[in-house]
């Protein structure tokens, strides 16, 4: 992140007296039509539907954008991404927000806004393979996207090495996760996409597993018309710097990225199979007492409590699928906590009073991590790591500055100074980890199911 407000500052220095009130030529004429065009690539890391509502990083970025400079966001999510550089040289839009690694000659045909996250570009193989020590391991064919980043890496390590030994393709038909997809499959041999989309992907697709970091450090930009004159890359110069210093972009990629650099194959694997074998004598009643949350949370929260085993218990003596404890079965209402909709109408109850009960100031998806986390180690625990977190200077009211501090509860120099004393903070932030990543799991798969149905119902 230092990066980050380095080259932010630097920028705002170099840009001196630019007035964001007094805009020129390309932003005047965007506050004048009162829209800015922004594409993006439809992905897991950029655009996509989450119950028909659009998410993702770039897509958030880019109608934070749009709030900040006070025009309505036109967002044009691309398939194919050479068309979309053919839109932004035929100026149909203003701006591309894309996680897409462009080659660097690509990116010297345009104009860049400040670089934002910096990733390492990955070859990705099959579990199968023995892990790589240099480029020459790679067997078979390596197979990366026309006018990508990863394209101009192996085109570099062509002219360096055995060119008998280095086997790969550019391809158009196929984008990153489709390549990481096949790469799965066992249909290629292997392919390269940066680190972010590998961290992901490998929740969908356990099979995959890094081979070799090429490039530790690649730099993302937004891409404007190289023609446009400086009004709206000071526009984004400025945003930038405003998220950064809000703490708003770590929030952001929190949401997105936080969780994800963990991985367990065992328990992916594992998961993914409970969802294919259990999850459907559950999902009825998942949906059913969900309320206001998404069912595939409340579900990923009884896999995390119990692996959906309704006769689970625990040393303590919590038990059933959402693993209630007596006093709280009484609470809500529960007169059996080892019949399985019970226990999910008692475990989703609960935690909705736990969310209830945290700040109305705090916005999601951070309030429903502090929940989580609640439903784990207890609402008193949680609100001394928010005192704790605002001592230290940090934000309580941001997941990411909160879970930085819920492990030092254990701790007797900041336990003992706390209002409801010991706790294993670090055993809930894995425990809220734990089911985002299942979560994220699970939307997709069932996202996935979903379409293949809908696929065959058009068909027919």
């Amino acid at each position: 992140m230092h990066k980050l407000a380095l080259f932010i500052l630097s920028a705002l220095l170099l840009q001196g007296c630019y007035e964001f009130t007094k805009p020129s030529n390309e932003l005047k004429r965007i506050l004048q039509e009162g829209k800015i065009v922004i594409a993006t690539e439809y992905g897991a890391n950029s655009y996509f539907l989450q119950n028909d509502i659009p998410s993702g990083f770039e897509y958030e970025l880019a109608s934070g954008f749009a709030q900040f400079i006070g025009v309505e966001l036109e967002i044009k999510p691309f398939y194919n991404n050479s068309l979309m550089l053919k839109q932004l040289q035929n100026e149909n839009i203003d701006i591309i927000a894309s996680q897409f690694s462009f080659a660097p000659e690509t990116l010297n045909q345009y104009k860049l806004g400040p670089a934002y996250q910096y990733y390492s570009q990955q070859v990705v193989i099959h579990r199968s393979q023995r892990k790589l020590s240099d480029i020459n391991d790679i067997s078979g064919k390596v197979y990366v996207q026309r006018y990508s980043q990863q394209a101009a890496i192996m085109q570099k390590h062509h002219k360096s090495v055995d060119v008998n030994r280095l086997n790969w393709q550019q391809v158009e038909q196929y984008d990153d996760e489709e390549l990481l997809l096949l790469v799965a499959e066992r249909k290629i041999d292997a392919t390269i996409a940066n680190s972010a989309l590998v961290n992901v992907m490998r929740r969908r697709y356990p099979e995959i597993k890094m081979g070799l970091d090429l490039e530790t450090s690649s730099a993302q930009h937004w891409l404007m018309h190289i023609n446009q004159d400086d009004s709206l890359l000071g526009a984004l110069l400025e945003y930038f710097g405003e998220l950064q210093s809000s703490g708003e972009f770590s929030r952001l990629q929190e949401k997105y990225f936080g969780h994800i650099r963990e991985f367990d194959y065992v328990d992916t694997r594992a998961f993914i199979a409970a969802i294919e074998t259990d999850l459907h004598q559950y999902q009825p009643w998942f949906e059913q007492y969900s309320g206001n949350f998404d069912w595939q949370l409340l579900a990923a929260t009884s896999y995390q409590e119990s692996h959906w085993e309704k006769h689970a218990r625990s040393p303590t003596g919590v038990r059933g699928l959402m693993m209630l404890t007596l006093p709280t079965a009484k609470e809500v209402g529960i007169t059996s906590r080892l019949d399985p909709e019970q226990s999910i109408r008692g475990g989703a109850t609960y935690l909705r009073n736990l969310y209830d009960r945290i700040p109305a100031r705090i916005s999601d998806p951070d309030k429903i991590y502090f929940a989580l986390a609640a439903y784990n180690l207890g609402l008193g625990h949680v609100e001394d790591a928010r005192v704790l977190t605002q001592r230290k200077g940090f934000d309580p009211d941001l997941w990411v500055d909160v879970k930085q501090h819920l492990p030092l509860l254990k701790q007797k120099k900041y336990y003992q100074n706390a209002r409801y004393g010991f706790a294993r903070g670090d055993v809930a932030v894995k425990y809220v980890e734990n089911i985002r990543r299942y979560y994220d799991s699970l939307m997709y798969i069932t996202n996935a199911t979903a379409s293949a149905e809908e696929s065959e119902i058009d068909i027919n």
